[in-house]
């Protein structure tokens, strides 16, 4: 990205290596704040049409954006009594229309970046303290000019993030790059990030729609990069080494991406072939969510196109999370699409503890409801992974699992009410006030993810019967039949809605695969048995009226009592 300043939507990306602003003067006269005043009218114009109306007074946009921007730099310098200007007759309305632009640029999702290695501009080891002092600045120009209209200096002073939500710092990565991806040479590699928590985003899209398709041609052939508009997010998902390549415009989405996969290191990165890719946000009209296996370079490439829907951050996880899927199979391990944790009694014990069940199951809720009401029989809880992770045989023959994730990605209806708000200070919130909404939660250090766990209890997170508590089934046909059906009643976190069965519970790999799923399937439900751990269902009652009346609890309570019998 050559600009200075980007504006699209709600979205603003602020290139500090182009050009960097030190003073209020230059902020204002700086091409990126015309650019905000555009779009700043254009929304008084549609949302405020009175103050549009006092603001313009029959004047072209053009000249009321001149006539801001030297009402503005006056105000910086000179006392409000050595000032003439007919909008300081109306001191309210023009305190009205600065309140309303400083909360239309807050409202946006802002985010800048510094390029390390560029013969001008900021320079890399400062590249948090630039936004630091950005974000002074921004705060310092608006409490000057407020202040100075209201006629009186404020008694209440918050400090909100004035300039961005986060920080990318990129740079070059020569990378182990087959003849085949070429066109990916130039695009730069987030190298660090910085993230203002609690960070609030708001995307245009709630849910997420489709399934990912299998295509038998290498869907890089239809990247384009015109405008360097793209950035690689470079992340090890589970083991495997991720290069997600984004289009600036779901930069928000994509920076997201921090809480929920370990970010990977230049020295991870150079000289080494990537065992996924991700293509996201291609400008090719496609309406495509398609995945290609490269067998020639032993790459797994996805492709999602360009479409406001894709803005939720459900579609970057899970075709990441599908990349890695069908990766894992081919290695001969089985994915999970559920969480896992260890769980530390205050006895000394400690049980891995599995469950599995497709979107809106239970799976995290039921770990939630455990937290809470066995505080005094638990000592603490280790977070393997709350959404996928693998089972596979280990050198020794025992069955043991891993992870994919660092965070959670977690829907804040089905919680606990407070508990996705004690991380709050590290989360980042989509559409918190709508249905569906969601919060990503950092949860397990990635030493932790992918080391190998044991399993001693598998559960099926059940949540349309109207039982309670759990059941254990004895025979393994039975098991194994009721974990393939995939049975759930849809919460409405996808398309689906009602009573569905998807296979294995996860449309992430397995459903695409389900010749050679199956065969892993045999194979680890063989090992389930074979080495005593308990299976079965455990009911969490979300789909029922009432979430069951408190079902999940009931649901907790027998599952520690199983834990503590468990040998």
């Amino acid at each position: 990205m050559k600009e200075a300043f980007y504006l699209k939507n709600n979205l603003a990306i602020v290139n500090y290596t182009t050009k960097y602003c030190k003073s209020g003067s230059e902020l204002i006269s700086s091409e990126g704040f015309d650019q905000f005043l555009n779009a700043y009218l254009q929304f008084l114009m549609k949302d405020n049409q009175d103050l549009y109306l006092w603001l313009t007074n029959n004047a072209s946009e053009e000249e009321v954006k001149t006539e801001l921007i030297r009402l503005a730099k006056i105000l910086l310098v000179l006392s409000i009594d050595e000032i003439n200007h007919p909008a300081l007759n109306h001191p309210a309305r023009l305190l009205e229309v600065i309140e309303s632009m400083y909360q239309f640029w807050r409202r946006m999702q802002r985010i800048s970046i510094v390029y390390s290695k560029h013969d001008e501009g900021l320079q890399l080891a400062n590249f948090i303290d630039a936004d630091n002092s950005f974000n002074s600045l921004v705060l310092s120009v608006y409490r000057r000019v407020q202040q100075k209209v209201q006629g009186s200096n404020n008694r209440v002073f918050r400090q909100l993030q004035a300039g961005t939500n986060a920080s990318m710092m990129l740079c070059t990565c020569e990378w182990n790059m087959p003849d085949t991806y070429k066109e990916l040479a130039k695009t730069p590699f987030v190298h660090t990030l910085m993230l203002r928590t609690p960070l609030i985003i708001h995307p245009k899209s709630n849910k997420r729609t489709g399934t990912f398709t299998e295509v038998f041609d290498n869907p890089i052939q239809d990247f384009k990069d015109n405008n360097e508009d793209w950035v690689c997010f470079p992340c090890k998902v589970g083991s495997l080494l991720t290069f997600i390549y984004f289009h600036r415009d779901f930069s928000a989405s994509a920076i997201s991406l921090a809480n929920l996969f370990e970010l990977a290191s230049q020295e991870e990165c150079i000289g080494k072939k990537p065992d996924c890719i991700m293509i996201f946000g291609n400008e090719d009209g496609k309406q495509d969510t398609t995945f290609y296996h490269d067998k020639e370079n032993g790459i797994w490439v996805g492709k999602v196109s360009y479409e406001e829907k894709i803005e939720y951050f459900g579609y970057l996880k899970k075709m990441a999370l599908t990349l890695h899927n069908l990766a894992m199979i081919e290695k001969d391990w089985l994915p999970i699409h559920g969480a896992m944790i260890n769980l530390h009694l205050k006895d000394g014990t400690k049980k891995g503890i599995m469950f599995m069940g497709d979107s809106g199951a239970g799976k995290s809720e039921t770990i939630e409801a455990l937290t809470t009401l066995a505080k005094q029989e638990i000592d603490y809880q280790e977070v393997v992974f709350d959404d996928m992770g693998t089972l596979h045989i280990d050198r020794d023959g025992k069955i043991v699992a891993q992870g994919t994730e660092i965070g959670a990605f977690v829907r804040l209806d089905d919680l606990d009410r407070g508990s996705a708000y004690k991380d709050m200070d590290r989360s980042i919130f989509f559409n918190p006030e709508s249905s569906n909404s969601r919060v990503v939660i950092p949860a397990a250090p990635y030493s932790v993810v992918t080391t190998n766990q044991t399993v001693d209890v598998f559960m099926y997170a059940n949540n349309y019967t109207d039982n309670r508590g759990l059941r254990i089934v004895d025979n393994q046909e039975e098991a194994k039949q009721i974990f393939v059906e995939g049975k759930r009643f849809a919460l409405g976190t996808t398309q689906e809605k009602g009573l569905s069965t998807t296979f294995f519970a996860n449309p992430f790999g397995p459903m695409q695969k389900q010749e050679q799923c199956m065969v892993l399937i045999d194979k680890m439900f063989d090992e389930l048995y074979k080495q005593n751990i308990q299976v079965g269902e455990i009911y969490t009652c979300l789909g029922l009226p009432d979430k069951g009346d408190h079902g999940i609890d009931e649901a907790a309570k027998a599952l520690l009592k199983l834990v503590k019998q468990t040998k």
